[in-house]
């Protein structure tokens, strides 16, 4: 199917700043849907892929309350918590921008076509990776650098120890962006990584307000 997709050159004056002036910054950026909220006030949602109901929840009120607050939920439109978030800000009429780790034409996972189509019409789907370009496991821990890069901070609401969203949260503090945490069971692998944060200092989210 054929899409308008829009590439942003690093000379473009709608390439984000922060992007722009990163370690390892992306050539261009390919682009489907609204521009404007490129530059937006933006805070990343990220977590576990396998997630659990209560990770689901709040990923989905976080996407809620920015909304609410005209600020742009950005994530990586995986299955879990990625595609709560994105569903939580669409829910409350909000904007969201997904960071893709293949060509902006192509629906990965497909399980997210639906999905897809709407953050498309509604929002903003973004890659550095040129059309038809399809998902390769490296491409993934890649893309976690401009999901950080655009946003002003970035929140983990669950994630194991391994997870790529701690991989998010350590380049989004080498880059200097403020790091959250939503507290989880101590009991949940799954919460391992997201506490862990905390106890290395992240901002701990005890309330949706915070």
């Amino acid at each position: 199917m054929e899409r308008n997709i829009i590439v942003l050159n690093k000379d473009d004056e709608r390439f984000p700043f922060f992007l722009k002036n990163i370690n390892n910054a992306p050539k261009a950026l390919y682009c489907i849907g609204n521009l404007d909220i490129l530059n937006k006030p933006a805070v990343a949602v990220v977590g576990a892929r396998k997630c659990s109901e209560y990770g689901r929840q709040i990923a989905q009120k976080i996407g809620r309350m920015l909304a609410s607050n005209d600020v742009v939920t950005v994530s990586g439109m995986a299955i879990g918590i990625d595609t709560n978030a994105h569903l939580g800000a669409l829910k409350n009429g909000g904007k969201t921008i997904a960071v893709l780790g293949q060509g902006v034409d192509i629906c990965y996972p497909k399980s997210n076509k639906a999905l897809y189509e709407k953050i498309i019409k509604e929002g903003l789907v973004i890659s550095e990776y040129p059309p038809g370009t399809e998902p390769r496991p490296f491409q993934f821990p890649l893309r976690n650098r401009i999901i950080s890069a655009i946003s002003d901070a970035v929140t983990v609401v669950e994630a194991g120890s391994g997870s790529g969203s701690l991989i998010t949260a350590e380049i989004a503090a080498e880059q200097g962006k403020e790091i959250i945490a939503v507290p989880g069971n101590i009991n949940s692998r799954s919460s391992i990584g997201s506490n862990l944060l905390i106890r290395e200092g992240a901002i701990p989210l005890i309330v949706i307000d915070d």
